[in-house]
């Protein structure tokens, strides 16, 4: 059972609407209806109030509950992880659809959303290296055609599929951490 699943249970439980429980929180009505709908989640003061209001201990709300979908977080990854090889269609924007396929999920487990957001800041890194690769090849061909009578210019598909093979290993390292992966 999720955060928001618990404290939606615990209020109607107790039989209070979520107008009654901003009330005894002294909080906004919406905040009370983002965290139960699991839009955000509730720092550790909130969750206090939440816990007080509702006769409940704080490690109750706090505990993270054991995850019983394991296998579904880990195919989510694996299919975070494959989506970067949107890499070969779209090089310099491809962060996007796995970062689209985070913020859909509204991942509640901070260590899935950790490794997740690491995948999506390689992908950027990758993109970051790959354009001063090549920024650093043209700068080479610029120094020879200028200073050498008899320039050997790189072929610029030598950095191209360098750091493409470069990011299918990264990607498929990724991959294989997915499976060795254990969330609590």
């Amino acid at each position: 059972m999720t955060l928001s699943q618990k404290i939606s249970a615990a209020r109607n439980k107790k039989g209070i609407t979520q107008e009654e429980l901003a009330g005894l929180m002294k909080v906004n009505v919406r905040t009370i209806q983002r965290i139960e709908s699991g839009e955000s989640t509730p720092r550790k003061y909130t969750l206090k109030a939440v816990a007080g209001a509702l006769d409940l201990s704080f490690e109750e709300l706090s505990v993270k509950p054991v995850d019983d979908n394991t296998e579904e977080t880990k195919h989510f990854l694996t299919l975070l992880c494959v989506s970067c090889f949107s890499y070969l269609l779209l090089p310099y924007i491809h962060f996007l659809i796995p970062s689209w396929l985070l913020n859909k999920r509204k991942e509640q487990n901070a260590e899935v959303r950790q490794f997740a957001r690491s995948v999506i800041r390689t992908q950027i890194y990758w993109i970051i290296a790959t354009m001063l690769f090549f920024l650093l090849v043209l700068l080479i061909n610029f120094l020879q055609k200028s200073y050498l009578p008899d320039p050997h210019f790189i072929n610029y598909l030598i950095p191209f599929f360098t750091m493409y093979l470069v990011n299918a290993i990264i990607i498929i390292l990724n991959l294989r951490k997915v499976q060795t992966l254990s969330f609590n």
